[in-house]
Order: structure tokens, then sequence, then C-alpha cells
């Protein structure tokens, strides 16, 4: 089956092995026992299958076999054990996982694979979105942010800002570096999902200094400040707007009689009602941004009996691109699309075999972060393979679900040793085929 080669399961690996092999080692070299590639790598493979014994199972293969799948898949040639594993982890800063995203999406971008994600011509749609990776009421570093309760006890927890490529028809995800938010050292206010947010923006456009984008994000970011930044990053954004959030301008758009509208019903008999102004005041200030408002209201679905199944839906927005009754429904697809960072990502991760939530360990330095961003890798190269891998496809169809899958893959990997990421696949596929093709080409 067909695999596009400088993205596939091999050419991957061994880029992102090069990264680590460039983490300079702070350790004393006479105490060094696993090498920081063998470590982090170790990392990733327990997210990229999803398994938190992973470590346990492939030495025992070793034993067995003389070798194990963490050697053949992953180029791993110490098996570290789990403290090893996460002692070296901790030490490493999270910034050397940068280029990593950065070069995993310029091979996407090198292969045309992105073209089909432009909502506008040159534009990717890039929503951001926070959400919480760890909490503890018991262990926690300097980072973590600190909830105090009524009753004396205190929640610690570790966010991250997430941002990544999308499309209302498309499923993937492609996510970019996330931003931490995190407390500094030094520093008494703690840190928040808007401050993280102006730091992603500009990190973002440095390493992507010449692609379009047009930043997403809820009604949390429907303010100046942060529309500025943007702007001034050469971006576009489309943000959420609620009514109680902005007074003035919603009695400013009040003092029209109508808005710009457009009608149509869709394929299941639900009624579009768009609405929209160009050149709006945010504020009253005499220096508020210009903003282009447009909202929507859907009609419930109904049944056969004509009866509502679903509640209507509306929502409202504001934007810097110039609205017009042609590119008015991509906006509101835009808009509701921005649902897919909370769905296609952070819901997956936690709720669909990635253990997001799983304690593998707080550490004491950057031990959770770089965890998460292995789970973000390894989510991400699950992403590709949608696209781009047959037999991945191939292997997904058999399977009816991920779960389905995994929980199969990982069993194959307990107790054989396959050469090649094809091989488990083909494998996956068709166990008795696989054999009688291997005894075949036996010496």
């Amino acid at each position: 089956m067909k695999i596009k080669k400088h993205i596939s399961f091999g050419a991957l690996i061994k880029e992102i092995g090069e990264f680590f092999n460039k983490i300079p080692d702070w350790r004393q070299e006479n105490k060094v026992k696993i090498d920081i590639h063998d470590a982090m790598m170790s990392g990733v493979a327990c997210m990229y299958f999803q398994d938190p014994s992973l470590l346990q199972f492939q030495r025992h293969l070793q034993d067995a076999e003389h070798r194990n799948n963490l050697m053949t898949l992953f180029g791993i040639t110490n098996i570290p054990k789990e403290s090893q594993m996460r002692e070296i982890i901790d030490g490493v800063q999270s910034d050397y996982f940068r280029p990593i995203f950065k070069h995993i999406y310029l091979q996407l971008q090198r292969g045309k694979q992105l073209e089909r994600y432009q909502i506008f011509p040159g534009i990717y749609y890039c929503p951001i979105d926070g959400s919480e990776f760890y909490s503890s009421q018991e262990v926690h570093c300097d980072q973590c942010l600190t909830k105090e309760h009524k009753a004396g006890s205190k929640t610690y927890s570790h966010y991250v800002l997430q941002g990544g490529i999308m499309h209302p028809d498309c499923s993937e995800v492609i996510p970019f570096m996330p931003e931490q938010i995190v407390n500094k050292d030094g520093e008494t206010k703690q840190d928040c999902e808007m401050n993280a947010a102006k730091r992603f923006i500009v990190k973002l456009r440095q390493e992507c200094p010449h692609l379009g984008l047009l930043i997403g994000g809820d009604a949390l970011f429907s303010k100046q400040p942060i529309i500025k930044d943007v702007l001034n990053q050469g971006m576009h954004y489309l943000f959420g707007a609620k009514p109680d959030d902005h007074k003035y301008m919603m009695d400013w758009l009040n003092g029209y009689d109508q808005l710009n509208q457009k009608k149509f019903i869709d394929k299941e008999g639900r009624v579009h009602f768009y609405e929209w102004m160009n050149d709006v005041p945010l504020t009253g200030q005499k220096d508020s941004v210009r903003v282009n408002y447009f909202r929507c209201l859907i009609s419930p679905r109904k049944n056969k009996k004509g009866e509502e199944v679903k509640v209507p839906y509306q929502n409202s927005w504001v934007t810097d691109v110039l609205i017009s009754e042609e590119n008015i429904t991509t906006l509101v697809k835009a808009g509701r699309c921005r649902w897919k960072n909370e769905n296609e990502c952070f819901n997956v991760l936690k709720n669909q075999g990635y253990f997001m939530e799983h304690n593998y360990g707080h550490g004491q330095k950057n031990l959770a972060f770089n965890f998460y961003l292995m789970t973000l890798l390894a989510f991400f190269f699950h992403q590709i393979f949608e696209f781009s891998d047959d037999l991945y496809k191939a292997c997904r169809k058999k399977f009816g679900s991920k779960k389905n899958l995994w929980n199969t893959l990982r069993s194959y990997i307990k107790i054989l040793v396959f050469d090649s990421w094809e091989d488990l696949l083909n494998f996956a596929l068709n166990p008795k085929s696989y054999v009688i093709t291997l005894r075949n080409n036996s010496p």
C-alpha cells in the first residue's frame, strides 16, 4: 500500500531521534547509564502506544528474544527503568520540543498536505484554547498554578494554551507547539490564559513567518489588547463575542433598522439566518479598534414526525475579515469549527486512550509538561497517519474504532518483535498471511 515516505512513521521517528541527540547532557559523564535519546524516545514510545507499562514488557521481550520493539521501531539502544526515564525527561528543557513541531509542520507543507486546510486562499484557521493537563492537592512544584479553597485546602495544577490548524471539512487537527500556562520564578502574580495566548502568537509568527493565519478563540479573546497583538503579527482574528460583554458595540448595532442578512435552508430542513455589519467600534474609547461583526441563528433539527430533536444554535463573533454575502457562510463554519480544538484535540487526549491526565510523574522541573508534549506528538503522528498512511487507514477500517485498533497493536508488540511499523500493521491486517510470508522469506 502507498505510504508517503517523508511523513512515514520511520522517517518521522528518525528525525525526532536526531533532535533528541542534539540535546546537551548536563549529567556527570561517569554517572551516565542511559543517554538522553533513549530516555526521551522511550517516553514518546509509551505515549505513542498509549501504554504506561510498555518499557516493562519490552524488557521481558529483550530477555526472551534478545531484541525488542523499542529497538526496532524507535531506535532505542538501552531501555531505561521508569524512574531513570522520568529523571532524565524532567531535566530536559521543554523548548527542545519546539523545533520538532516546526519540522513536522514543514514536512506537511512540503508535501502539500496542508493545502486542503485553507479556509480562504492562503489563509489557515488556527483556534486557540486552554486546558488543564495535571491536577493534585498534594504533589506540586514552584511552577504549578494554585487555587485556594474555602475549606483551606489547595489544588495545584498545570494548564496549557493549545493551538492548531483546523478546517470545518477536515476531521484531523494539525497541532502547533503549545504554550504552557505556568508560574515563573520571581513573579508573584499567577500566569493566565490571556498572557499565554500573547506569547503563543509571537512564537507562532517567529516559527511560521510567511503563513497566513486566522486566529480563532472564544469570547475571552474578543478584547482590544489581544486583537491588536494579533494584527501586529500580521495575522487575522475570529473571536467569539458575547453581547453582554460588548454593550457599547451592541447599542451601536441596534441603532440600525436592519443589518446585512442571509437566509437559507439546509438538507436537514434547518433554517440558517445570518446577520453582519462591517466597520463597527468594539468599545466607546477614542482609540477603539474597528471590527466586523456577525451572528447566526440555526433553527432546531426535526425528525420525520416534525418533532424538534435538537435545540437552536446561536452565536456571534468579531473579525477583521471583511464580511460579504459570499464569505459569511464560511466564516460561520469557521467560528463553529473552533470546538474542534476541544472535541478533536483535548477530549481525544483525555478520553480516548492517550492518558493525558494519567500521573506518569510530576517531577520538579519539566516532567509534567514534557510528558504532555510527548502525548501531543503521539497524537500528531496518529493524525498524520489518518490521511497519509493507507496501511493505518486499512487497519482503522478493519478494527472499527481507535480503541480496538490500539488494544490489538499493544497486545501484538508485547509478544512479538516487528522490524518496522509497516510490518506491525500488515500483521494486524492479516496475521496468517503475514506469518506465511515470513516463512517463505526465511533462509
